[in-house]
């Protein structure tokens, strides 16, 4: 009896035990419960404070960048003289034409196709190396009619639009707002000349962070006195900085120039016919740059392009073709090229072996 007694004890001493442990595991589940909702609550709470801080630190940005640069109130008087230059620099110097109109690449050189000067929509993305797609503005009265001169003014020199916008720096506007302002006036006066050319240019996609940093590089003008054609290497830097040759010249990555590498060549660039060209090295080095060449070979060169044969040379897919402008640059004067060959032979020598021109392997 005693014996039955104490075994219904144990057993119940048992099921208590168990009913105590299955209370402490759904206290300790409800405790975790409870603290698993506290972190969430607590995590909401701080993703919430960083959108937040995020959203407020975007709408900073976006107010304080770009930089607000005043339109100048201006008029620029169209005169003989500026319409002489403007002409130069557009077609020749600046190279402007090249950009802002279509080439025809079944030509060797990619002449400009007749009527479409000015009119924009070339397309330039990352098979260029660049962190986005960009187009060209059509610049004829199409495009910029409606613009003021101080607003033309700004977009050239400063990077931003007429609607605020900024332009991405493969418009050189860095460089162009330390040239000599009588040279930019030119360029306007002559760009009111074009022909109308209706042609809607797509919106420019630049890739995200570039989307904000390009809005943080527009800044204020700072034009200079254009060299006395005399200070012949003063005078060949202004021109070579105006003709933007660095900008094709210069290896860089996402956009920024590589150091020690100015002129020095190599960028790849695909070209039709599942061919790629690239540019040469610029710099005085007797091995791989222009070290041996003499003034009135490297005059020569630009020159022999001038010839209507040679923009008229057709390009036949697999052939030789090179993504120089060789028919623009063709028109500078021989004096403004031997300026140019003078400033070449004084930036530091790199040695850079550039194959111009090859076939692409297909896979």
């Amino acid at each position: 009896m005693s014996k039955n007694i104490f075994s219904k004890a144990k057993s119940q001493e048992k099921q208590n035990k168990t009913k105590d442990e299955e209370i402490k595991q759904l206290t300790n589940k409800t405790k975790i419960e409870l603290k698993m909702k506290k972190f969430k609550k607590i995590m909401l709470i701080f993703l919430g404070l960083i959108a937040v801080l995020g959203v407020s630190g975007y709408v900073y940005f976006n107010q304080q960048f770009p930089k607000q640069i005043a339109v100048e109130e201006i008029k620029i008087e169209v005169t003989p003289a500026r319409l002489e230059r403007g002409k130069y620099i557009f077609n020749h110097a600046a190279g402007c034409v090249d950009c802002h109109s279509t080439r025809d690449f079944s030509k060797l050189s990619g002449p400009i196709k007749p009527g479409t000067e000015g009119m924009g929509g070339e397309k330039f993305d990352e098979e260029f190396g660049l962190p986005g797609t960009f187009y060209s503005k059509n610049i004829t009265p199409y495009g910029v009619g409606n613009w003021t001169d101080g607003e033309l003014v700004r977009a050239i020199t400063e990077g931003i639009s007429k609607d605020g916008s900024v332009l991405f720096p493969i418009m050189p506007y860095l460089v162009y707002g330390k040239m000599d302002r009588e040279d930019i006036y030119s360029v306007i006066a002559y760009i009111r000349t074009l022909p109308s050319i209706k042609n809607d240019v797509p919106k420019s996609e630049p890739n995200f962070p570039m989307s904000m940093i390009m809005k943080t590089i527009p800044t204020e003008k700072q034009f200079t006195q254009k060299p006395d054609k005399k200070d012949i290497i003063a005078y060949g830097e202004y021109m070579v900085k105006g003709a933007s040759c660095g900008d094709c010249h210069t290896p860089s990555n996402e956009g920024a120039p590589i150091p020690g590498k100015e002129f020095a060549g190599g960028i790849e660039i695909k070209m039709p016919g599942n061919t790629v060209v690239r540019t040469a090295n610029l710099t005085p080095d007797n091995e791989t740059g222009l070290g041996l060449w003499t003034k009135e070979q490297f005059i020569k060169r630009f020159k022999h392009c001038s010839d209507p044969a040679y923009g008229n040379t057709p390009y036949k897919p697999g052939d030789f073709q090179t993504i120089m402008p060789w028919t623009i640059y063709a028109g500078l004067t021989e004096e403004d090229l031997g300026a140019i060959y003078e400033y070449l032979r004084t930036i530091p020598a790199v040695k850079n072996q550039v194959e111009k021109f090859s076939v692409r392997q297909q896979y």
